[in-house]
């Protein structure tokens, strides 16, 4: 498996995400309670994500002195969700980034040969400047995570991070062979893909539990 000599894959360990990921995972979770968890993991990978952002010194007047202090370095900053489940995780990360825009892609899977196919594409018009932060909840086979991420890069993306809350090792693989220049931060690798392309054990498909359809 090439994800596991690749350093720019991270697998989150943290007892607050496997908590939450015990949630996210029981069929019994009702829509609103697992959308409301798959903002706060979003939040959690956030975190860890942005932990090499560039920041810069400033003096900062207290009631009591001068504290010398970092801020972040103005670095602008995309979030990508690929529709539609990963509108689930925007709010998530737009908590800690408040500052940053929001793009879409419009992907789906053939059924017969698990391709993506691409339905809707939205940027805004600097995205070649920013930081651009791809969101989907599930990484299964990947190729819906490989094909956002070279539309990304035919935009003119320089600086491209993947986050997702749960990846399958053929996900990962397929991101690390054709996307090596890609961070990507998950909060669970699982053990497979089954016949129909979910993961196995996952949590059933995220974006009917997001939107409670079916």
């Amino acid at each position: 498996m090439l994800y596991k000599d690749n350093p720019k894959l991270h697998v989150l360990e943290h007892p607050l995400i496997s908590h939450k990921l015990a949630i996210l995972r029981n069929e019994k979770t009702g829509t609103h309670e697992f959308r409301v968890i798959v903002a706060e993991i979003a939040t959690l990978i956030t975190y860890e994500a942005t932990r090499n952002m560039p920041t810069e010194p400033v003096d900062v007047q207290t009631p009591v002195g001068v504290a010398h202090c970092q801020t972040l370095s103005g670095k602008k900053v995309a979030i990508v969700p690929i529709l539609r489940a990963g509108l689930g995780m925007v709010d998530g990360i737009l908590n800690l980034l408040p500052s940053a825009k929001v793009g879409h892609i419009g992907l789906y899977r053939d059924p017969e040969t698990l391709a993506p196919v691409e339905y809707y594409c939205k940027m805004p018009p600097d995205i070649a400047e920013r930081d651009v932060i791809i969101v989907d909840p599930m990484l299964a086979t990947g190729g819906s995570a490989s094909a956002a991420i070279q539309f990304m890069k035919e935009y003119g993306c320089k600086k491209i991070t993947m986050m997702n809350i749960i990846a399958a090792p053929e996900g990962m693989d397929c991101i690390a062979r054709e996307h090596p220049d890609v961070e990507i931060y998950v909060a669970a690798l699982d053990d497979c893909l089954n016949e129909h392309g979910y993961i196995v054990p996952g949590l059933g498909d995220a974006g009917d539990r997001i939107f409670g359809t079916k």
